[in-house]
């Protein structure tokens, strides 16, 4: 069922548990996330990096929005750290359900400034926009951020961005990086309070990949709806893949790909009984409804 991801996000945060944003690359992933989530009755996100949109161009965004028609559980499909108005413009004409407009490279001001342009253009499409205030370092797909570049995120900058752009959800750094962590993972659990208490919106953490069960449970209990995963479920296939073909004999591709896709569809399901979203698909309303509820209102 594909859903509208502002949907998913809001009823999540008032039922106090986060979806799992997954970044997808091909067939085998877009099958491990939509099975784990149906295995396990749950909502999910299917995310495309500006790196894998790319490569993968309008068949793997049409093959995410396909997949997630014939979900049985609500699915989303979502554009991930853009800073292209060019390809949010692809994203949004290919039908994606909501889009990050990523401007936090840029100086505050300029941040700002596309962050509002991208999130006027997105909700003419009726899409949802994700910006981020903050700087979060690590590597992600080709994203290299040193860590002297990070810049936590300021909770009353925050709370004037928000105003200014009228973005839908926005994604906060309170020590959270992408990739690995190289040591001990520390969030600064009162900078994520004091923003959640100044701002109603959803609030995403990228970077949960290696984030212990812990810290995952305390940051959707201050407010965080949404999470991020990457880098565990790829290093999943990569594993399957490397031990399938380093075996005595070799493997028949389909098998091949079905080892693949069961490593990361067994990533995936541990990562939505840690968000807490196992169970909750029937808490969501059907796109059908959603629309017939925004007629009535207007």
């Amino acid at each position: 069922m594909l859903s509208s991801t502002l949907e998913l996000l809001e009823t999540a945060r008032r039922n106090i548990y986060a979806i799992g944003a997954f970044n997808v690359y091909n067939l085998e992933g877009v099958k491990a996330v939509i099975g784990a989530a149906e295995a396990h009755q749950s909502p999910a996100m299917l995310q495309i990096h500006p790196s894998s949109l790319t490569a993968g161009g309008s068949p793997l965004v049409a093959l995410c929005l396909e997949a997630a028609r014939a979900a049985t559980v609500p699915i989303s499909v979502h554009l991930d750290h853009s800073t292209s108005a060019a390809a949010i413009k692809t994203a949004l004409a290919a039908g994606m359900n909501s889009i990050m407009a990523d401007g936090s490279h840029l100086p505050y001001s300029e941040n700002l400034a596309f962050t509002k342009e991208m999130t006027q253009l997105s909700h003419t499409y009726g899409a949802a926009v994700e910006a981020e205030i903050g700087r979060i370092s690590g590597t992600e797909d080709g994203l290299s951020i040193a860590e002297k570049e990070a810049k936590m995120t300021d909770p009353v900058q925050a709370v004037e961005f928000v105003a200014a752009t009228e973005v839908d959800a926005l994604a906060v750094t309170i020590g959270n990086v992408h990739g690995e962590y190289r040591s001990e993972p520390r969030l600064d659990f009162d900078r994520l309070a004091k923003i959640r208490k100044l701002i109603s919106i959803p609030l995403v953490l990228h970077g949960a990949s290696g984030l212990p069960a812990s810290m995952i449970s305390k940051s959707i209990q201050l407010g965080v709806c949404k999470f991020n995963v990457n880098t565990e479920v790829r290093q999943a296939y990569m594993r399957s893949l490397k031990e399938q073909l380093n075996a005595a004999k070799t493997p028949d591709l389909l098998d091949l790909t079905g080892s693949a896709i069961a490593s990361m569809q067994a990533v995936v399901a541990e990562k939505l009984q840690l968000f807490g979203s196992v169970g909750k698909a029937h808490l969501h309303q059907s796109p059908y409804a959603e629309m017939l509820a925004r007629v009535m209102v207007n």
